[in-house]
């Protein structure tokens, strides 16, 4: 079976119904981007097509007609990478492609149709506003008729992105039971967004498992989650430094802004137990503000408070990102929102390749130029 002759058929033929391109599984690691989108949209009333191709944090855009996509799928798209999902009204099309073949497995959905949006459009979220979405109004997201709450549009904005990440990677997957561990949920808004989304939204069979420290904040959200029927959503009252979590399998593993060494906890027990996915967007880097010291090749960053606290945030950060490469991860740290919306707008979107036993030596040199020491790299040290 022929793999660009393939998808280039299947384009023609799906025609106005292809909705979206997902290029991802880099042949070639040193190929610019990790993964490329595709979307129509309206041009002077004719449809034309937008490359969103992601390097990092960085996104870069380019815009083709139907005949210069076919061209980019022939010589850029089926060469660099590995998997394809193609999403169209009623369809999906997953294609796998390797040594030359490839693996074509097609499905039906309830997806509508849609036509492509004019390309000034407004974004239009996962989650949109005026959706019946009652839990997100008992934890004043919206008002009660399903209007977003004008102070909490920051966290409505970071929910959805979180939301549109999870739904790029998960695209790519045919699995129908899902186990995600939410770690230092707090009031629980992504941690329902996310039962919501898979089980209503995706039709999987979801457990979400949220872990926080305050008594009253997990006796609530139980309490919501009862009321609406959410019998695979709980939530835990646990210190993620000391207890015990979850032992089962776990396929997925998410923080938002969980505070200081909580991250590194969260991502040692993605480690530990070989979580396949993790996204994580830390909050709160203190530990390593507090010990820092002269010795290292940056000692200009530390003269000043300010820029202290950012270096050592960012420090903290590739550290952690170093880890989970070394563990066997690959790793983007990308900003998932603006700045204007969260300060704290790095995540670490990880996917386990091959799980390693991980030389830390590296690092280790390089913290203790600065005389200090990192939760992740002592605890994941102990493991090897």
């Amino acid at each position: 079976m022929n793999m660009t002759n393939t998808i280039t058929d299947d384009l023609r033929s799906l025609g106005d119904r292809v909705q979206k391109l997902t290029f991802s599984d880099r042949a070639d690691p040193a190929f610019d981007f990790q993964k490329v989108c595709v979307r129509p949209y309206l041009a002077k009333g004719e449809t034309r097509w937008q490359l969103e191709q992601f390097r990092g944090a960085q996104v870069f855009h380019r815009n083709l007609d139907f005949p210069a996509l076919l061209q980019w799928v022939e010589s850029t798209g089926c060469v660099q990478f590995r998997q394809l999902l193609l999403t169209a009204a009623g369809a999906e099309i997953q294609y796998t492609m390797r040594a030359g073949k490839i693996k074509r497995k097609a499905r039906e959905t309830g997806r509508p149709a849609k036509a492509p949006q004019a390309h000034d459009r407004q974004k239009q979220y996962l989650l949109r506003e005026g959706e019946n979405i009652p839990a997100l109004v008992d934890l004043g997201v919206f008002t009660k008729d399903f209007r977003i709450v004008r102070s909490k549009y920051d966290k409505y904005k970071q929910i959805n992105r979180f939301v549109e990440l999870i739904d790029d990677a998960f695209r790519e997957s045919d699995k129908t039971e899902l186990t995600i561990l939410d770690f230092g949920c707090g009031k629980s808004y992504l941690t329902f967004i996310l039962y919501y989304y898979f089980t209503v939204l995706r039709g999987v069979k979801a457990t979400v498992l949220g872990f926080d420290l305050k008594e009253d904040v997990v006796a609530h959200c139980n309490e919501v989650a009862g009321r609406y029927g959410y019998d695979g959503l709980r939530f835990f009252v646990n210190d993620v430094t000391t207890d015990r979590l979850f032992e089962g399998k776990v396929d997925m593993v998410v923080t938002l802004h969980a505070c200081d060494t909580a991250t590194d906890y969260a991502l040692l027990h993605a480690i530990r137990h070989r979580v396949p996915q993790v996204f994580s967007v830390p909050c709160c880097q203190h530990e390593i503000n507090a010990q820092i010291r002269p010795g290292g090749d940056f000692d200009l960053l530390l003269r000043h408070g300010l820029l202290q606290e950012r270096f050592s945030a960012l420090l903290t950060d590739a550290v952690r990102a170093e880890v989970l490469r070394l563990c066997g991860y690959e790793v983007d740290v990308i900003e998932f929102v603006d700045f204007e919306h969260s300060p704290k707008n790095l995540m670490l979107r990880c996917r386990l390749k091959t799980p390693k036993t991980p030389d830390l030596s590296a690092v280790e040199a390089l913290l203790q130029k600065y005389g200090v020491r990192q939760t992740l790299v002592e605890e994941v040290g102990k493991l090897s």
